[in-house]
Order: structure tokens, then C-alpha cells, then sequence
């Protein structure tokens, strides 16, 4: 398993929901932590810290200029992640895996659904950006919520209305919700996700 340092709340019980939170560039452990519990009450929160540093912002894989990732990297920071929920999913019987993750970090997330269908029954991805045509893989089963702005310059809307295309094509329960501005975060945004996790 990677090595991740990460924080972490214990569930309510064995069976609590497993909830994955990924802070974007320049974040790190704490930046979500808070909101998950307020999120997901009872839930097991694991928050793990990307393990690459771009001038010293934290983030979960490398990339080469704006918009532009290192693919190699990304490849191999995606299976890492795979690893590490993996191995933390084996450690009880949660009801369910959920994952939210913020511009870099919902971009890891992204990916690691991209390589493991399985593993994730719910994503929250907020304001990500894949620039490249993901695999096609079977995502029945899954609900992925997906927040953008309409205004956003790093996560441009073509781009996010095809990864939104591209989880409803391949069989996801998928949702896309915009407000008007930029790459910031908005309330809008986390009342519609704390109606999607309600609802799972």
C-alpha cells in the first residue's frame, strides 16, 4: 500500500460508510476534513495528503504545465491510490465507498475510477478536469455527481460536460451541476452534494 499520511474519524461502526476526501492543489489533509463529517455524520473519513510537491503545493500526480499531465506519473500515482483505498475498504464492511475530491483531487479520484469501477459506489467530483479520453469501462452501479463553473479557466465547461457524457455513457447514475462563476467553490455546490450523499 502507498504510504499516504492521512487523517482519518472512525465510523459510527464496521459498517459505517467509507468516505474518501481529496483536497485540490495546494491543500492538504485538513482542507475537507471538517466538511466531510458535516457531509456524511458517522461515516469512517480517511483524507489522505497528495505525495507530490509542484513549489511546494501538494498534489496527488505531476503534471508538466497547466492542463498538461505527466501521464506516466499519472498512471502510476492512480495505482497507488487504488492500493491505498483497497487496503483501508478491507479493514471493515462499509456499507458503502464514497469519494469527494476538489479540482487535483477530484481529478485522482477520476482517475482511480477510471482504472477500478468497482471500488467507489459514489463520487462527488468538484470542478475536475480530464484532459485526455478515458477507458471504457463499466460504471453501472456507480453515482457520480459532478459540480463545475461555467466560467471556470482551469477546468474549461466542454471539457466537463464530456466527462460528464462520458460516466453517463458508460452506465453511471451521473449528475452535472453549474453555477456561474469560476474554479471557486460555492454553497450551491455542497448543498447539492449533501443532497446526493443523502440520497445514496
Amino acid at each position: 500500500m502507498a504510504d499516504y499520511h492521512y487523517r482519518e474519524a472512525e465510523g459510527a461502526d464496521v459498517t459505517a460508510p467509507l468516505f474518501f476526501v481529496f483536497h485540490g492543489t495546494g491543500g492538504d489533509e485538513n482542507q475537507f476534513f471538517e466538511l466531510a463529517g458535516q457531509l456524511l455524520p458517522g461515516a469512517r473519513i480517511i483524507a489522505p495528503r497528495g505525495d507530490v510537491s509542484e513549489g511546494g503545493a501538494l498534489r496527488y500526480f505531476r503534471r508538466t504545465a497547466e492542463g498538461v499531465y505527466d501521464m506516466d506519473d499519472l498512471r502510476l500515482r492512480t495505482a497507488q491510490m487504488v492500493d491505498f483505498v483497497t487496503a483501508l475498504k478491507a479493514e471493515s464492511q462499509p456499507s458503502k465507498v464514497i469519494g469527494l475530491g476538489y479540482s487535483n483531487g477530484a481529478n485522482i479520484l477520476a482517475a482511480v475510477q477510471f482504472a477500478a469501477p468497482d471500488l467507489f459506489d459514489a463520487t462527488v467530483l468538484m470542478h475536475p478536469l480530464i484532459p485526455f479520453t478515458p477507458p471504457l469501462v463499466d460504471l453501472s452501479g456507480t453515482a457520480v455527481l459532478i459540480t463545475a463553473g461555467q466560467r471556470d479557466p482551469i477546468a474549461p465547461a466542454a471539457a466537463t460536460q464530456a466527462l460528464a457524457d462520458y460516466f453517463a455513457g458508460n452506465g453511471a447514475a451521473s449528475k452535472l451541476v453549474w453555477h456561474a462563476g469560476g474554479h471557486e467553490l460555492r454553497p450551491e455546490e455542497l448543498g447539492e452534494t449533501q443532497a446526493f450523499l443523502a440520497a445514496l
